[in-house]
């Protein structure tokens, strides 16, 4: 069933239950220009995947602390010079798989690179990477590791490899860096607006179902993981609770949606009790350049599946032609 606001409702929605944190831009000025005395130093070694019509390379490239991070890219076989790119991250829980798994963008002429990541990818699709940052005490998941802390949160170590990933991208010849999209659904989607927030040099970000917005209001009207890993953490760690979400207020979705200038492409499922409505309406009505909305009234976290794919190629060939 629909478990939110009315549409109307929803297109109207501001987010005010948290307040930015003072020090917001200049926490991930700090936290950019640390990671930024590492060079990316993207590798790509080309990688026998048994397909004949891509060319594909497993990437390793440089993250949060310099720590390795896995990926794919994956080109079209039959391709001329450099070409435009869509960067995409994934879903709570899931790893970077097999090339097999990500043929859609590569056979629509565009390059592919795949961001696997960090600590996860033993849920639902393999992984590679690891995350050697430290956490303190935690709910299984991931949404509460080093909650107490935006320092040593989680989520500041995966944006930042976020971020880092279109440089990785863009370090391979066949990569054209004036022409690259990031994409993602749920978590990958909350990546796709915090790196559409952080960089100005990107044509667009294109999350689906974006994870990681308006905490305070998600964990307030839904009992669906991953938002419910942090209700069960303030449930038990009672006294803070308040530290907490001062630590989340760092990496919600709609202070990085103010902040983006490129193109915002959103998709919402109304019957979505993971990421429930309202969230994804807090990031898109605040988001700082163009945007628009595909909206899926009888779905739920499968938003507009094979759509929402085909919804980012006709982007894709909106911007890149």
């Amino acid at each position: 069933m629909q478990l939110d606001l009315s549409l109307d409702e929803l297109a109207a929605y501001r987010y005010a239950d948290e307040p930015e944190p003072a020090d917001f831009d200049a926490f991930w000025s700090r936290t950019l220009s640390e990671a930024g005395r590492i060079p990316v130093a993207a590798e790509f070694a080309p990688y026998d995947a048994l397909l004949r019509t891509v060319d594909t390379f497993d990437v390793t490239f440089a993250g949060y602390g310099g720590d390795p991070i896995k990926g794919w890219l994956i080109l079209p076989a039959d391709r001329s010079g450099p070409l435009p790119t869509v960067v995409e991250y994934i879903g709570y829980g899931g790893g970077r798989g097999e090339p097999l798994e990500w043929l859609a963008y590569a056979s629509a002429g565009y390059a592919h690179f795949v961001m696997d990541t960090r600590g996860q990818g033993s849920t639902w699709r393999t992984g590679d990477t690891a995350d050697p940052g430290a956490s303190g005490p935690a709910v299984p998941g991931y949404v509460t590791r080093g909650i107490l802390d935006p320092h040593d949160y989680y989520y500041r170590r995966l944006y930042v490899d976020a971020y880092r990933a279109v440089d990785a991208a863009a370090a391979h010849p066949d990569v054209d860096p004036s022409r690259i999209a990031v994409t993602g659904r749920s978590q990958g989607g909350a990546l796709s607006v915090a790196v559409g927030g952080l960089r100005h040099d990107i044509a667009a970000a294109i999350p689906h179902v974006p994870f990681l917005s308006a905490f305070r209001r998600a964990t307030s009207i839904t009992d669906a993981n991953p938002y419910a890993e942090i209700v069960r953490w303030c449930a038990t760690h009672r006294t803070k609770a308040e530290q907490a979400f001062a630590t989340l207020a760092y990496f919600d979705g709609t202070s990085f949606a103010t902040r983006a200038t490129c193109r915002g492409s959103f998709s919402v499922a109304l019957m979505d009790p993971i990421c429930p409505p309202s969230t994804v309406y807090a990031a898109h009505n605040v988001w700082g350049g163009p945007k628009d909305i595909a909206v899926w009234p009888y779905n739920d976290h499968d938003g507009g599946g094979p759509e929402d794919q085909l919804r980012t190629i006709r982007v894709l060939r909106e911007l890149f032609g």
